[in-house]
């Protein structure tokens, strides 16, 4: 098999590795109200279940980076998908809050463990230039899982969870023979997590996570008002899952593109794009009086909100890069950031909500948008904006650690090689 065959390959079985975990978590989303109704849950504890997810990648975020450093990104990725294994068929089989709760946690540090895995080999297989339209069609393979997931939350609203929840798990179980059949070639920086943390001090490290933030904080307060909004509307499950699915759908053709012009034009083009149309369509939420205008709208805003992963996915890993920091340890940050803006979309805007309605968190994060928006702008229209915005490679400052590329120890300023004994390969 040619080198190009083996990465394709590689880069095949990853995507279905993300593919598999976004499935997982996008069930709820159909389900969330007829949960709601069997458990008695207040919006609050429907915003609970739905960041427990989130909670479980923010606790795992930084040590599926540090085990993707340690024992390299298979380990993690095979790590993960077992997790997702077993708190899949315990969503399917529990009947009570709490456990659900604790069901999606052990999903959410899965979860992380999987896409910290996943995006540090990634990376290590794709070039700085072609790093956005790769992680654009990773993201459209995520996306395409999310797609599927309503499907199969509205689904299981009809047959009963546990078969259905089971038949997941097995699905998940081919998909860890599939990732343990690759070989990992990657070489351990053996970069401890402090040492990474040290980029937290970097300004355009914090922007590039925050930008990672606010399509997680948007996603989150829209995945529990959302449902329930449709549902006060009239509409049920299969017509809940079927406007996520178009949604996805949508976000799945464009994933790929945007990461291409990411990488010709910039990261922060884009970006400022999907600032401006979310929140537009985040301050007309409470507009429409109907479940057709609902979803409508709905479907609009996850669209542009498609338009943030790859780039801010792209720029992340930039930063890291420029700054030394193992990409693996990069992926780390990438969920914790998500990890963060979901959690407080979640359960901030189910409880905001609760106690002053749907207008308040909506027009909150549309604030957050635009203020992100003018503040981005401005610093990168005067010149003062240190980000890679050209989609090139940085080159280290003159006594700077050369970066580190994907997990993979970086060769010295001479061009030599580590010693044999210093490499890790074929684990």
């Amino acid at each position: 098999m040619s080198p190009g065959d083996t990465k394709r390959r590689l880069l095949v079985v990853l995507s279905a590795a993300v593919f598999i975990e976004t499935t997982f978590y996008a069930v709820t989303s159909p389900l969330l109200p007829a949960l709601t109704h069997q458990l008695h849950l207040s919006k609050f504890s429907a915003g609970v279940l739905t960041g427990s997810y989130a909670a479980g990648t923010l606790l795992g975020a930084l040590p599926g980076g540090a085990l993707a450093v340690r024992r390299g990104p298979r380990f993690t990725l095979l790590s993960g998908l077992l997790m997702l294994v077993v708190s899949t068929v315990g969503f399917g089989l529990l009947r009570s809050a709490w456990a659900l709760d604790a069901s999606r946690f052990l999903e959410g540090f899965g979860g992380s463990c999987s896409w910290a895995g996943a995006i540090a080999w990634i990376v290590a297989a794709s070039s700085a230039q072609q790093r956005g339209q790769v992680l654009g069609r990773t993201i459209a393979w995520a996306t395409a899982g999310s797609l599927l997931g309503p499907v199969i939350g509205a689904l299981a609203s009809a047959t009963g969870r546990a078969v259905l929840f089971c038949a997941l798990a097995g699905l998940c179980v081919l998909m860890v023979a599939a990732v343990a059949a690759i070989d990992d070639h990657t070489e351990s920086s053996e970069q401890g997590v402090v040492e990474a943390l040290g980029v937290l001090r970097r300004r355009d490290m914090l922007v590039a996570m925050w930008l990672m933030v606010i399509p997680a904080l948007v996603s989150g307060v829209l995945e529990v008002l959302a449902p329930l909004q449709l549902h006060r509307f009239g509409a049920g499950a299969g017509v809940i899952g079927l406007i996520f699915l178009i949604a996805a759908g949508i976000e799945t053709v464009i994933a790929t593109p945007v990461g291409r012009i990411s990488d010709r034009h910039g990261r922060l083009l884009p970006l400022r794009t999907g600032l401006i149309g979310t929140a537009v369509t985040m301050a007309l939420f409470t507009v429409p009086g109907s479940a057709l205008t609902l979803g409508l709208l709905v479907i609009l805003t996850f669209v542009v909100l498609g338009i943030f992963w790859a780039p801010a996915m792209a720029l992340l890993a930039d930063v890291s890069e420029r700054y030394g920091v193992d990409q693996a340890h990069g992926a780390g940050l990438m969920n914790l950031a998500w990890a963060i803006g979901q959690i407080v979309g979640a359960t901030a805007g189910g409880g905001a909500a609760d106690a002053l309605g749907d207008g308040i968190p909506v027009l909150l994060t549309a604030g957050i948008c635009v203020v992100t928006f003018l503040a981005v702008s401005g610093s990168a229209g005067s010149g003062r904006h240190p980000l890679p915005v050209d989609g090139e490679r940085p080159l280290p400052a003159d006594g700077e650690q050369p970066p580190i590329v994907a997990g993979r120890r970086p060769l010295p300023v001479d061009g030599r090689r580590p010693p044999a004994g210093e490499r890790r390969e074929g684990r």
